[in-house]
């Protein structure tokens, strides 16, 4: 992953507070150990943040492989003024179970943490607490920390292993993860700027919002990255709130908008669906790049652009 340092004084901010998944993300960022970080308690802030100048980055979770879309991320960056996705990062996610000094496993009525992470750990829940109630939270650090500071309304919070020895608290369980092997997948989002490098294996995220609801409207959406080879990594809808049955598509395709089929597809993209919004393209956590057919590669873009134009005399045919 390529380095992204921002000016020296500006700070990066992530979904806090510390301890959290989400630093954890922020501190793969190359430069971002030595720089200075700022928690915030919400995606919407964080990107306040960096829209107003505040921050130079925001490092929030986008994508859990057991829950799909985080919404609140989703929302926050396609709402407002232009932002761009400049890194990806994909942590893996494991949990514990904490409390205070002397509250023991039979004791606990009632979790705090974040709604993902309940949802990541229901089946363990089941089998050990089953009357237990979930509490949310921002974030599962917040929850940690409120457990610490108690008053709270629940006597045991599920949290990264970091934020326990953060804290202090008492790990009563851990690895209570009901999917061993789960990820969280973050972004660090930034202004729009210099696009990263092309690296072969890159990733490109758009915002397509529905014009107008009529039979085949998706399809006229999907066909334009169909027809050109792009293959779609995640698709989901969210509402836009203007009214109900008006949504907006939030898109990962692989591929970088400096490859010839990537640019093509956003070119018919935007005759469909004029508001579309780019949110940039960036190098794949994993290094894995696309299967791309030889019809569908750049050279074969080239060739064909030649074709016709030298059929309108343009140059050789």
């Amino acid at each position: 992953m390529t380095s992204a340092p921002g000016p020296s004084s500006l700070p990066y901010t992530f979904l806090g507070p510390e301890g959290t998944f989400t630093e954890s993300a922020l501190l793969q960022v190359p430069g971002a150990g030595a720089a200075k970080r700022v928690p915030s308690s919400n995606a919407a802030s964080a990107l306040a943040m960096v829209r107003s100048g505040q921050a130079f980055a925001a490092m929030l979770p986008i994508e859990n492989s057991i829950e799909g879309g985080v919404p609140a991320t989703l929302d926050a960056i396609s709402a407002g003024t232009q932002l761009r996705i400049l890194h990806e990062v994909v942590v893996p996610v494991s949990f514990v179970l904490v409390a205070r000094a002397g509250v023991a496993l039979a004791d606990i009525t009632a979790v705090g943490t974040h709604p993902h992470a309940w949802a990541q750990t229901r089946d363990w829940f089941g089998e050990h607490l089953p009357h237990a109630i979930h509490v949310p939270a921002n974030s599962t650090a917040a929850a940690a920390h409120e457990l610490l500071a108690g008053g709270s309304a629940f006597q045991g919070a599920v949290c990264a292993p970091l934020v326990a020895e953060q804290t202090g608290l008492t790990i009563l369980a851990a690895g209570i993860e009901d999917n061993v092997g789960a990820v969280t997948r973050f972004v660090l989002v930034g202004l729009p700027g210099t696009l990263p490098e092309p690296t072969g294996a890159d990733k490109t995220t758009l915002a397509i919002p529905l014009p107008k609801d009529h039979p085949g409207a998706l399809m006229a959406i999907l066909e334009q990255f169909a027809s050109r080879g792009v293959n779609l990594s995640r698709i989901e809808s969210r509402p836009t709130g203007k009214y109900l049955g008006h949504y907006v598509f939030s898109v990962d395709v692989d591929g970088h908008i400096h490859d010839a089929r990537v640019a093509d597809a956003l070119r018919g993209l935007h005759r469909v669906s004029p508001d579309m919004l780019f949110l940039g393209s960036y190098p794949r956590a994993d290094k894995q790049p696309p299967l791309i057919r030889a019809y569908n590669s750049d050279t074969a873009f080239a060739e064909s652009g030649l074709w016709v134009d030298g059929l309108l005399g343009l140059g050789p045919v």
